[in-house]
């Protein structure tokens, strides 16, 4: 199995629409929130990038299904289970 996962943000500030945090780096105004809260975003999706090419924080889980509940689906549907799937009789 494999899982692709693209990181991607496409937003502006209000008051500076020009300004990149990837390009730029540190917003100029320090006092704009637009422009820190782009720059916050930038800086959890590298983080999440980094981690996803090292793997690290990441965890499968697969189920656990008991070898009896699989023998059971296998038997209903060659119809040849215990009756369950059958109809009554009228």
């Amino acid at each position: 199995m494999s899982l692709r996962i693209r990181f991607r943000f496409d937003g502006r500030c209000r008051m500076h629409p020009r300004y990149n945090p990837e390009r730029d780096g540190k917003p100029q105004d320090k006092d704009c929130p637009g422009c820190e809260s782009l720059r916050v975003i930038h800086l959890y999706c590298a983080i999440a990038r980094k981690k996803a090419r090292t793997g690290e924080g990441l965890s499968v889980a697969h189920a656990d299904i008991p070898a009896e509940a699989t023998e059971q689906s296998d038997a209903a549907e060659d119809g040849t289970g215990n009756g369950a799937n059958k109809t009554p009789a009228v």
